[in-house]
């Protein structure tokens, strides 16, 4: 149960952990952290959100913080202002600004950037869209989502605009969410054969495009409610995290799951053993690591844990930092993590001495700190 006064930084540390350092963000730091939590690296810019990526070239692709206006967009909950890659030393080498980008963008293996955004609907599509209630704010049905395809010099290639492949009949809006977007993608993925994943969550779907068309060839709503984070593994399977926050005649808790997309069957899934100790209503992911557990990122409590297949808790970490959200008022939450092992080429080279970073100081300490604490000795 989450108290006024947590226990921060590692809570559980086992032998069967899968050794490596973690990557997560909290607005303006994406930090590095070892096995024991200390700070070995961390890349800071003012306008820096709080999910990233490390690419295979060692830099960091990261979406930007919410912008200060974006014509009401900015009051949906994954806004960003643009992305931007960032080297080690935390210079901008490449950025895409646009105040209607949001949750989540990618880099594929030709070096083209994927980026989601919101576009405003055309006339008449709002009136063909089922479900979902009116906006207590009083906002309108206006935003629809979009993939934005950038070449390596941020020159637009092209712009997917989901309304137009979308069906109203089958893209049904969960009946407890508000009308202002249809559908709230909140992450896309390449797949091996190109094609690109989504993840709507306004509709619990997650779905195949085929970008040489823009035809969505495959869709599966299966047990989920409004999940996060669906990525392609190695086996060909699926792995997302199912947040579960508006379950139809059951109670909601969040899980996660890996299913087959060829019989659409859940082949493995996890969930706490007292089922509500697992659960946010926003962000979170998973991960599969290269020795077969699970690091799992529970987005609301700022928790990141990693299981066993056989569902051990070997290894569990509560953030200490917080920033304060205009929605939720002071949070802790952190949106996504990876998992980066020790021998990863991309950190062949680096500096990732602990020592220098003060902040370490006063988390072993256990206090909680805010996300502008940089705590940068040098």
């Amino acid at each position: 149960a989450w108290t006024t006064h947590p226990r921060t930084g590692v809570l559980i540390s086992e032998a069967g952990s899968e050794p490596g350092y973690t990557l997560f963000g909290k607005g303006g730091a994406i930090n590095l952290i070892d096995p024991a939590g200390q700070i070995v690296h961390r890349w800071v810019h003012d306008e820096l959100g709080g999910r990233g990526q490390l690419l295979p070239n060692g830099n960091l692709l990261a979406m930007m913080s919410i912008p200060d206006d974006a014509d009401g967009a900015e009051k949906i909950g994954g806004s960003s202002r643009g992305v931007m890659e960032l080297d080690w030393d935390g210079n901008v080498v490449w950025q895409q600004r646009n105040p209607l980008f949001h949750h989540e963008s990618t880099r594929t293996p030709d070096g083209r950037t994927l980026v989601v955004g919101w576009e405003e609907l055309p006339d008449g599509i709002a009136g063909i869209i089922q479900g979902g209630v009116d906006d207590p704010e009083g906002a309108p049905l206006r935003w629809g989502d979009v993939v934005h395809e950038f070449a390596a010099d941020g020159t637009l290639l092209s712009t997917w605009r989901s309304w137009e492949h979308l069906d109203p009949e089958i893209d049904v809006l969960c009946p407890l969410d508000a009308r202002k977007e249809w559908t709230h993608c909140n992450n896309i993925e390449v797949m091996p054969d190109g094609r690109w994943l989504l993840s709507f969550r306004l509709t619990s779907t997650i779905a195949f495009v085929d970008p040489s068309t823009g035809a969505i060839d495959w869709r599966w709503k299966g047990v989920t409610s409004h999940q996060h984070d669906a990525k392609p593994l190695d086996n060909g399977n699926i792995l997302l995290f199912d947040n579960g926050c508006h379950r139809f005649g059951k109670p909601s808790f969040s899980q996660v799951i890996e299913m087959d997309p060829t019989t659409e069957e859940v082949v493995w899934s996890h969930r706490a053993d007292v089922v509500l100790s697992l659960f946010s209503y926003m962000g979170s992911g998973a991960d599969r690591l290269p020795g077969g557990n699970t690091l799992i990122t529970e987005c609301a409590t700022g928790r990141i844990l990693e299981v066993t297949p056989d569902h051990e808790v070997v290894w569990e970490y509560l953030s200490p930092f917080q920033t304060t959200s205009s929605s939720f008022g002071p949070t802790p939450s952190v949106s996504n993590s990876q998992r980066i092992m020790f021998d990863d080429p991309r950190l062949a080279g680096r500096s990732l001495d602990p020592q220098r970073y003060a902040v370490n100081e006063r988390l072993s300490a256990g206090e909680r700190l805010p996300a502008d604490d940089v705590g940068l000795d040098d």
